[in-house]
């Protein structure tokens, strides 16, 4: 990737409905050139596809981030914990005082809850604390 895929890319992030047209005049390419770029992006896999944001008030639902610390030596060892449920969007081990960082995105609060005490009941995991999603302005 170079400047100008890089300066597309950056403009298809501020507004992805962008047109052809105004992406090229701002990069300072044809149309056609701006065009060919895109195309490339989308199939090679760099850009993966084009999404609405909704703002708070419209979203559905509730999301959190759970802090998780473990009594197994290996992080993947307690993984398959969280595969089992459909709620949880993302599960990474991290660095600090804990071990994993997990998403999960609950149709209400109190399905969140329950699924917080479900894994308060697994015997590997030593503490969990819970971030409430508030807001989200990026991302």
């Amino acid at each position: 990737m170079d400047k100008f895929d890089q300066a597309i890319l950056a403009q298809l992030r501020q507004n992805a409905r962008a047109s052809i047209s105004a992406i090229a005049d701002k990069v300072g390419l044809s149309r056609s050139a701006v065009t060919d770029r895109i195309k490339k992006m989308e199939s090679s896999g760099v850009i993966r596809g084009y999404q609405v944001m909704l703002s708070e008030s419209q979203k559905e639902g509730v999301a959190a981030y759970l802090e998780i610390q473990h009594k197994r030596a290996r992080c993947a060892d307690v993984v398959p914990y969280f595969r089992a449920i459909p709620e949880v969007v993302s599960c990474y081990g991290v660095t600090g005082e804990c071990d994993l960082i997990v998403l999960i995105k609950a149709a209400t609060m109190r399905r969140l809850h329950e699924i917080r005490e479900h894994i308060d009941t697994f015997d590997d995991i030593a503490k969990v604390k819970t971030h409430v999603v508030l807001n989200q302005w990026l991302g």
